[in-house]
């Protein structure tokens, strides 16, 4: 189907339409090859609470943005490259359902979808693109990815030392590394990561003994949450989401 449709006119038009609906700040998305495979909002795990937001599913990338007029405009476009992404399904949890996670080298966040169907659909889309794409490029799968960061309303206390709470003096911080919710004592350090940005990031106390000590932090879906059930720069992001510490 996609090499079917990668140079018809009509997947030319519907690209067209999906790089107006970004206007100008947006980047151009027609190249030869490219197929839009689908679209649809998606509630966005954010820092701060869950916000929908617009997917563009392309055979080879990711789009998505803020909704300003549904079908009509968005803003703050970010584009994924398929080949690094890796997904997981994340168990139902009260009101979040139908998640999954998308993960790559840079940036990680959960995803969840209206229905169960929804959901199916979209992470078979999204598996196929990526396993087309490596086995045209020859390339293996990502083995490394960014922490999902906990969301600050899932932490009232740092969850490092378990001491300090969150108040609007003591700020919440997140560990760029292992997307923990820790205070400022436990996160004054900053480590190089190269995947994420060319200046060092911050970092808790117990992932910079990991990573200076040349062993390797516990990845963020391997560690025991308290309190959650799921494993949950461009650094920035949705409006002040990721953008702060």
């Amino acid at each position: 189907m996609v090499d079917r449709l990668a140079n018809s006119e009509a997947n030319s038009k519907r690209i067209a339409v999906v790089e107006s609906c970004f206007g100008t700040a947006g980047q151009p998305l027609a190249i030869p090859g490219r197929v839009l495979i689908g679209e649809g909002v998606l509630t966005k795990l954010c820092r701060k609470k869950p916000k929908a937001r617009q997917f563009f599913l392309f055979n080879d990338i990711l789009v998505y943005g803020n909704i300003v007029i549904q079908k009509k405009k968005y803003n703050k476009q970010h584009i994924i490259p398929l080949e690094s992404v890796t997904i997981d399904t994340v168990p139902d949890e009260g009101d979040l359902r139908n998640g999954w996670l998308i993960k790559t080298p840079t940036k990680s966040f959960a995803v969840y979808a209206a229905t169960a169907t929804e959901k199916s659909e979209w992470m078979n889309h999204i598996d196929k693109c990526v396993v087309d794409l490596l086995q045209k490029s020859g390339k293996a799968p990502t083995g490394e990815h960014a922490a999902v960061w906990v969301p600050d309303s899932e932490a009232t206390v740092c969850m490092r030392c378990q001491k300090v709470k969150f108040t609007t003096v003591s700020r919440r911080h997140h560990c760029r590394k292992c997307g923990f919710v820790v205070c400022g004592p436990c996160s004054d350090k900053k480590y190089l990561l190269p995947s994420q940005s060319s200046k060092p990031v911050r970092v808790c106390e117990h992932c910079y003994v990991q990573l200076t000590s040349g062993g390797l932090a516990p990845r963020s879906d391997s560690i025991s949450r308290p309190g959650l059930k799921f494993n949950s720069n461009n650094l920035s992001d949705d409006d002040e989401d990721d953008s702060s510490d």
